[in-house]
């Protein structure tokens, strides 16, 4: 009887650490305050597309695809940014992009010259990486 009672403690100890979730899942990351706080960025910086996108062309193209293409390009961007941040500004509440919170604008990550960033790019010579020394 005691190494039936020890088979079945072992064996619900197991059982039990089987059934286990992730405890953090990738989708955490994302929820309602994030897509609120990502549709406000997005309808107030979405005009920084512009020249972002006018300064890439001009980098890669020259300056006269930037003044031509690059400034089209950067009010189609400008304006799917506005529309987009308008749109998540007023569904922040509900999972609406394929049932989650995620970004409804595609990943710059797989397309390297076609998507988006998460949120609007930053003008100026402002960095995150912190390239002073701390004192």
């Amino acid at each position: 009887m005691k190494k039936f009672l020890f088979v079945a403690l072992i064996a619900g100890s197991l059982a039990a650490n089987l059934r286990a979730d992730i405890q953090d899942p990738p989708g955490n990351d994302y929820g309602p305050t994030r897509k609120l706080g990502r549709g406000i960025s997005n309808f107030l910086f979405a005009s920084t597309e512009l020249p972002d996108t006018v300064c890439k062309v001009s980098k890669t193209e020259g300056n006269n695809a930037a003044g031509g293409y690059g400034v089209v390009k950067g009010l189609a961007r400008s304006t799917a940014r506005h529309a987009t941040g308008l749109y998540e500004i007023f569904t922040f509440m509900s999972p609406t992009w394929h049932d989650s919170y995620r970004p409804v604008l595609p990943s710059d990550i797989p397309w390297i010259h076609g998507g988006y960033s998460e949120s609007s790019p930053e003008l100026g010579n402002e960095s995150k990486f912190p390239y002073c020394r701390s004192y």
